[in-house]
């Protein structure tokens, strides 16, 4: 499956979660086997050749895509979630996101200074939770190998948040 007949699989929900967002919803996207599977493998070629000692997921969509593709490149797993999910120590990083603010967590053990972190999202727009969750990989002495999306909304000019931090995105979205 090309990577542009995914876009046909991206759903716009308007005034979602509050008025004047445009979500793109990605559930017929997952729901179809083959587009699932052409999504992580994009994923994958992006970023073939990055030495990857571990894969973070930000909650929620990004456990999904993050743990495939730990999988496919025979690297760790770690989940990035929202407050009070985690059972252990955490480290926290507050962010703004296009409609408030939020904070993520990380445990404290979960990376290794020097290890390369590839960090999964489905969707980068203002790029707070990419940049957040960077900086909990970075407190911990994570390198960033890169960063990797599903999609990325450019008018939103989340890169601009990341940094030179390698940043790829499937399928963009003017």
């Amino acid at each position: 499956m090309e990577h542009g007949s995914l876009r046909t699989l991206v759903r716009d929900v308007a005034d979602f979660p509050t008025d004047g967002v445009i979500f793109r919803d990605i559930t017929p996207l997952l729901g179809d086997a083959d587009a699932f599977a052409a999504a992580v493998d994009g994923v994958v070629e992006q970023f073939a050749g990055v030495e990857v000692d571990r894969v973070v997921g930000v909650e929620s969509r990004g456990f999904i895509f993050g743990a495939a593709v730990a999988y496919r490149i025979g690297a760790g797993f770690v989940p990035v979630r929202k407050p009070g999910k985690l059972p252990w120590a955490v480290v926290r990083e507050e962010y703004e996101l296009e409609y408030g603010t939020d904070k993520l967590e990380i445990h404290r053990d979960a990376i290794h200074p020097g290890e390369r972190i590839l960090i999964v999202d489905d969707v980068l727009a203002t790029g707070g939770t990419a940049a957040a969750t960077a900086t909990l990989v970075e407190t911990l002495g994570g390198e960033i190998a890169g960063l990797a999306f599903l999609l990325e909304i450019e008018p939103l000019a989340g890169r601009l948040r990341l940094g030179n931090r390698p940043v790829r995105s499937l399928l963009q979205f003017t």
